[in-house]
């Protein structure tokens, strides 16, 4: 019993990062209407950008988020503006084309981290890296459980934000009927630009929070943009309350399949979630809880 209890402490932090790198996405999705593939590189940029403060300047990893964030934040918005936009403004290219081009952005992104920092796996050790504390006989990272408070700090902010504010409203109106948006005077074209940079800086947060527990690498943001197109399927399309569950269940079934079936089978076990989704239930659990 406190073995599986272990297991579900670990799959519910790991999934409150990934619910994070969801939302990211979902936000993204449901304003513009399209998968952003190089939401995984965007994180892993931010990785790279806390690796270079901890190891040139000294700075925390978590104190990395003040600069991370704002940094990924207007990334973001270069790429929206300048390189989506156009193909939104250019008629007689179909939609797909915009997810073409950020699987474009997200290879390039890829290979110029390449070329700065080489291909070998780089890490960063602070005094809480490997501390642990007790409640019971279950253990606790330090290093988790700080990054799952923060991540549900930026969580709750972000609903916030979206619920209370003038900008936030214009944000869920937008998902919800672009053209009555227009209607109604909002300037959606400034809006899908501030939403891919809150995504965006959404997954640097995220990102920044899993560097002092995983390796970084240029090649980890095609895994990251597959566990975020999963989360987003699972909790179902443009739905931020949907990313939660879904972040959470990816978590709980990747620790789970992990300890049970095995370390090489953890990605398979949300793969096969995500298959199974599609099949039983194409909604995800926005089908479910109508939000």
């Amino acid at each position: 019993m406190d073995v599986f209890l272990q297991i579900l402490v670990a799959g519910f932090l790991k999934g409150g990062l990934y619910a994070l790198i969801g939302i990211g996405m979902t936000l993204i999705m449901g304003v513009m209407g399209i998968i952003n593939l190089a939401h995984g590189q965007l994180m892993m940029v931010a990785m790279y950008v806390t690796f270079v403060l901890h190891s040139f300047f000294g700075v925390d990893p978590y104190l990395s988020l003040f600069v991370a964030m704002p940094a990924l934040f207007l990334l973001g918005v270069v790429i929206q503006k300048y390189l989506l936009n156009p193909l939104i403004k250019a008629e007689t290219i179909l939609p797909e084309n915009q997810v073409l081009m950020t699987v474009g952005i997200g290879m390039v992104l890829t290979e110029v981290i390449r070329f700065i920092f080489k291909s070998d796996y780089k890490s960063v050790t602070t005094s809480y890296t490997g501390a642990t504390f007790f409640l019971g006989s279950i253990s606790f990272s330090w290093a988790l459980v700080v990054a799952f408070g923060i991540a549900v700090a930026f969580t709750v902010a972000m609903f916030f934000f979206l619920i209370k504010t003038d900008l936030g409203r214009s944000i869920r109106a937008t998902a919800q009927d672009k053209d009555a948006a227009i209607l109604m005077g909002v300037n959606t074209r400034r809006i899908t630009v501030i939403t891919f940079g809150l995504g965006t800086a959404l997954v640097a947060c995220a990102g920044t929070l899993l560097v002092p527990v995983y390796y970084v690498f240029p090649d980890l943001g095609g895994p990251f943009t597959a566990k975020a197109f999963i989360i987003t399927i699972l909790g179902g399309l443009g739905s931020t309350v949907g990313a939660i569950f879904g972040g959470v269940t990816l978590g709980l079934a990747e620790s789970l399949g992990a300890t049970y079936l095995g370390m090489e089978y953890e990605d398979i076990v949300g793969l096969t979630i995500f298959v199974l989704v599609l099949l039983f239930l194409p909604g995800g659990f926005k089908r479910l809880t109508k939000v």
